[in-house]
């Protein structure tokens, strides 16, 4: 009984490990891409900080509407808890979605620029490839219409680019639990 008790408590004290989020380790491949502003943004660029990615395109009928609202309102609590963070969003329609439809687009959501970059100034393939390792994550352009399938997290990326964890990012976005898991990171 002694060691079922040990054996227990053995296994709590590992899963609780560090408090830090853990869920994923996958590498963020080396990129550089334009942001929404015409200026080029890389990985380099966010070594050293806690960054937030996700998948968008402005023409997007069914949920990057609702993804982009999520992120801009989590973008202000963000703030609001004092958190610092960089946002990303990976546009993955490049070929439709220059800096300025990507501007525009996020402007409708009142996205603050000052911490939020819209990628894109590469091709399909590309984005694809990159979604794949990088965030292991589905990505497909759909041949009945112009839109795009891809997946609905955001990710939690750690200063060093190492992607951390992904929350949902469409139906139940857990605003506290990421707001936590950035805190935690930056300590």
């Amino acid at each position: 009984m002694c060691s079922l008790i040990n054996l227990a408590i053995l296994f709590l004290v590992t899963a609780c490990g560090s408090g830090k989020p853990n869920q994923l380790h996958i590498p963020v491949q080396p990129f550089e891409y334009t942001n929404q502003d015409e200026k080029p943004v890389g990985l380099s660029d966010l070594k050293e900080k806690v960054w937030i990615a996700n998948f968008v395109f402005t023409h997007c009928a069914t949920v990057c509407p609702t993804m982009t609202a999520n992120m801009a309102n989590l973008q202000e609590r963000l703030k609001e808890a004092g958190a610092k963070v960089e946002l990303v969003s990976f546009s993955v329609d490049p070929e439709q979605d220059d800096p300025a439809a990507l501007k525009s687009y996020l402007q409708k959501f009142d996205a603050d620029f000052t911490n939020w970059h819209a990628l894109t100034g590469y091709d399909f393939d590309v984005i694809k490839t990159f979604v794949l390792r990088s965030f292991k994550s589905p990505i497909a352009k759909d041949t009945s219409s112009d839109q795009v399938i891809h997946g609905t997290s955001f990710y939690l990326v750690d200063q060093s680019g190492i992607v951390v964890a992904k929350y949902d990012g469409m139906l139940d976005v857990p605003y506290d639990k990421i707001i936590k898991d950035v805190k935690v990171l930056q300590q």
